[in-house]
């Protein structure tokens, strides 16, 4: 298992969740709607609390604009294509071009073993018995093994990275820096935290969901009183 820096969350097997900066405050969300008026305080008060709330619920969102987390992230590939469709926000991924693959992929835990019942659009998801979900782990085991010591057989014969890379399935782990507005983020939320989410990306926005109410409780509270629906 590889280390885990002091400050990150674990989510899944191997992945994390740290904040790795932030420039977020309630605050900073009243200032940039008063500064229409020429004002400004240096200390949250009920009136700028009641206009958080006010903007939340009118959909006034450029204020939220003004307050930015920045987030590294380590997770299965798999899961980071699908984080990347939200684009207003910037990445910054590992590069296997650049550097070489790590032999950590992910393998889910027994009760994260699913199987698909419906139709597309309107699929439900369901436990398998413990004996085809521990199947399905070694399964996926013995393929990544046999897909990374094909990797490891390309770069020795001098195949370049970028080449050998290929043959790496998408339950390899990656790692991203991601810098996101709060306006932005609570989107992100809204959609990955909600039960019809992959469990996977459901699992990191739960985490990255508590670093936001830590920093911004105020915005946080009016944003659920608002169903969760971003400005």
């Amino acid at each position: 298992m590889p280390e885990l820096p002091d400050d990150a969350h674990r989510v899944l097997d191997l992945g994390f969740v740290r904040l790795d900066g932030v420039m977020a405050s309630d605050l900073s969300v009243a200032n940039s709607a008063r500064v229409s008026f020429g004002r400004r305080t240096d200390a949250m008060t009920d009136a700028d609390r009641g206009l958080v709330r006010f903007l939340m619920r009118h959909r006034h969102g450029t204020p939220f604009e003004h307050n930015a987390f920045r987030f590294h992230i380590r997770t299965p590939i798999f899961v980071a294509r699908e984080w990347f469709r939200h684009r207003i926000g910037s990445f910054n991924e590992f590069s296997m071009r650049y550097a070489e693959a790590t032999d950590d992929f992910y393998v889910p835990a027994p009760e994260a073993v699913r199987t698909q019942v419906g139709k597309p659009g309107a699929y439900s998801f369901e436990t398998v018995s413990p004996e085809l979900a521990e199947a399905t782990r070694e399964t996926l085991a013995s393929a990544y093994a046999s897909a990374y010591s094909t990797y490891r057989e390309l770069l020795d014969r001098g195949v370049a990275r970028e080449v050998a890379r290929v043959v790496l399935p998408v339950g390899a782990y990656t790692e991203f820096y991601w810098t996101v507005n709060a306006r932005a983020l609570m989107n992100f939320l809204s959609l990955r935290s909600h039960e019809a989410a992959q469990f996977e990306i459901r699992t990191y926005a739960e985490t990255i969901e508590q670093m936001f109410e830590q920093h911004m409780p105020v915005t946080y509270e009016a944003w659920v009183e608002n169903d969760r629906i971003a400005p």
